[in-house]
């Protein structure tokens, strides 16, 4: 099995305050999924994620660190909360357009939102082991 086939990490289910986005994930690629209702759609929403690919470098955006994770809403919407690798990147409205029609794609989820959020802002630090060594990070 190759690094871009493994399965997401998970990690025990943290509180979240009603309406407050999931804390950023460590570094290292794909988002924690917490064990939970939503744990199996998540799985499969970051298998659609890594088929997008940034425009500017040869990645997808899981491996790349850019999704930082899910908060889930009444009536299985999602808020997708991710970055970029820089804030004036002049794709944004594009990506995120192509983010959220992947997404609407997996089953049980009927409505995508995508919220870019700069802080903490991406670094190299936050690309998977699979992505760092691509580019000689490792």
């Amino acid at each position: 099995m190759s690094d871009t086939d493994a399965s997401p990490p998970t990690a025990p289910a943290a509180p979240t305050p009603a309406g407050a986005p999931p804390a950023p994930r460590p570094p290292g690629g794909a988002p924690v999924i917490a064990p939970g209702p939503h744990a199996e759609t998540e799985g499969l929403i970051v298998k659609e994620l890594k088929k997008i690919y940034d425009p500017e470098i040869p990645m997808n955006i899981v491996d790349l660190g850019l999704i930082y994770g899910f908060e889930w809403g009444a009536s299985d919407d999602l808020v997708l909360h991710m970055t970029l690798t820089a804030p004036g990147c002049p794709v944004a409205g594009i990506l995120a357009d192509e983010i959220k029609a992947a997404v609407e794609k997996v089953p049980k989820v009927a409505k995508a939102t995508v919220d870019y959020i700069w802080d903490p802002p991406w670094t190299p630090e936050r690309m998977s082991d699979f992505a760092k060594r691509q580019f000689g990070y490792l």
